[in-house]
């Protein structure tokens, strides 16, 4: 198991993670909820992934490809950190050890279609008055309200809506989603931006709050280059490839071997670089003279740069730009940024012990909190591990515990 040592403060006691004591339901499925619980977990939350009986988390058999137990690469990717208790939370029986766990709880979390958590009598209206101070977060597709509410959301579907894939790709290219799940991963930072918000406002009033969080609005939050755009001069977004529509030359760039990537992105850039790649005359071109015009003229301003980048490597190109002072950088692959010097060194691959797969690799650490360093103290969760644990801890046993399983509560 990767460890890393809790700091110290100055008079040598163990600084305690940041959201040490702090407990979260993890109600969720796929990928925005349980990232968004995993990062809380990494900081020391209390994480007790709540799942369906028998199947769990969908993601436990997604991917298409097999490992050694029944837990799929991408369930072992975002939950790290968290217990698992199975429930069915459709039984009366379900639903009271839910309602027992809430009572102990700081944060909710949950990823259903709007609607289905009220169908369950669960929603945030019906648990505030059991604990006025939980914040509940929903992750949906499209949010809480409006006309697309009850539509299934997906990152896809937010992506396409939210004009995302109407700037993806190449102008005369069919739509292109982004390579990254861009909806996802962004609703579950903004949830968590929320979450910890409204819990340090509980902090100080004891009350609670819902949280309405939404693929679409995460998405259309990031677009932000491209509406200043589009309100600042009515022109609509439209694809670029790799270029950008404030700057120019900023791209990428055909070199003798492949691509790379580089930006001159003010004039003292774009004479160095002129200067640079020996090309002196770009400079007194009018079509250049400044970063309006080359943004108008962008693509006669690389057919030029490139006659010069075809004569050398990319890694040459790249090499003596950046000795130049011109950001620039190579196109590497997952395993390339993964092996190279810099992602080792910034530890953005980790070994986690596991009681199924051995030693299964997980993404590192996003942020690094210098005095009280993220820790992985928990391998991802088989399905139901910490049940008994669990229910144990709020004291549920003998003949209550026959009672419930009776009832279903943990049946599929």
């Amino acid at each position: 198991m990767t460890k890393i040592p809790i700091q110290s403060d100055p008079k040598g006691a163990p600084r305690p993670l940041p959201l040490a004591g702090v407990r979260v339901l993890d109600v969720s499925q796929v990928m925005a909820g349980p990232y968004c619980c995993m990062l809380l977990a990494d900081l020391g939350a209390d994480v007790i992934k709540i799942e369906p009986p028998g199947t769990g988390d969908q993601t436990r058999a997604a991917m298409g490809f097999k490992m050694k137990g029944s837990d799929s690469m991408g369930f072992l990717n975002m939950n790290r950190n968290k217990r698992s208790l199975t429930l069915n939370l459709k039984t009366e029986a379900g639903k009271k050890v839910f309602f027992e766990l809430v009572k102990t709880a700081d944060i909710l979390v949950e990823n259903y279609r709007p609607g289905v958590m009220k169908k369950l009598g669960i929603d945030y209206p019906s648990l505030q008055p059991i604990n006025p101070g939980l914040v509940y977060a929903s992750i949906s597709g499209f949010g809480q309200t409006g006309p697309w509410a009850d539509r299934p959301g997906f990152d896809l579907m937010a992506q396409a809506m939210s004009g995302v894939m109407s700037v993806t790709g190449y102008p005369d290219g069919p739509p292109v989603k982004a390579g990254v799940p861009v909806a996802d991963i962004g609703c579950a930072l903004f949830a968590i931006y929320g979450i910890l918000s409204a819990y340090i406002g509980k902090t100080k009033t004891g009350e609670g709050q819902f949280i309405d969080a939404s693929l679409f609005d995460s998405a259309l939050a990031f677009s932000i280059w491209d509406t200043a755009q589009y309100w600042g001069t009515g022109v609509e977004p439209y694809k670029l490839g790799t270029a950008n529509h404030m700057s120019a030359p900023y791209q990428a760039m055909k070199a003798s071997d492949g691509y790379f990537v580089m930006g001159a992105t003010n004039q003292k850039l774009w004479k160095l670089l002129c200067d640079k790649i020996a090309r002196p005359e770009l400079c007194d071109d009018a079509r250049f003279k400044t970063n309006p015009l080359r943004l108008a003229n962008r693509l006669e301003l690389v057919t030029e740069l490139e006659k010069t980048f075809v004569t050398r490597t990319s890694h040459e190109w790249v090499d003596d730009l950046l000795a130049a002072g011109i950001p620039a950088g190579p196109i590497n692959t997952y395993p390339e940024a993964f092996d190279s010097d810099h992602g080792r060194h910034r530890k953005m691959r980790m070994e986690i012990d596991h009681p199924v797969e051995g030693t299964v690799p997980n993404i590192g650490f996003a942020v690094k909190l210098m005095g009280t360093p993220q820790q992985v103290r928990k391998h991802p969760p088989l399905l139901g591990e910490h049940t008994s644990e669990v229910l144990a801890e709020l004291g549920i046993s003998g003949d209550e515990l026959k009672a419930l399983e009776a009832g279903g509560a943990f049946a599929p």
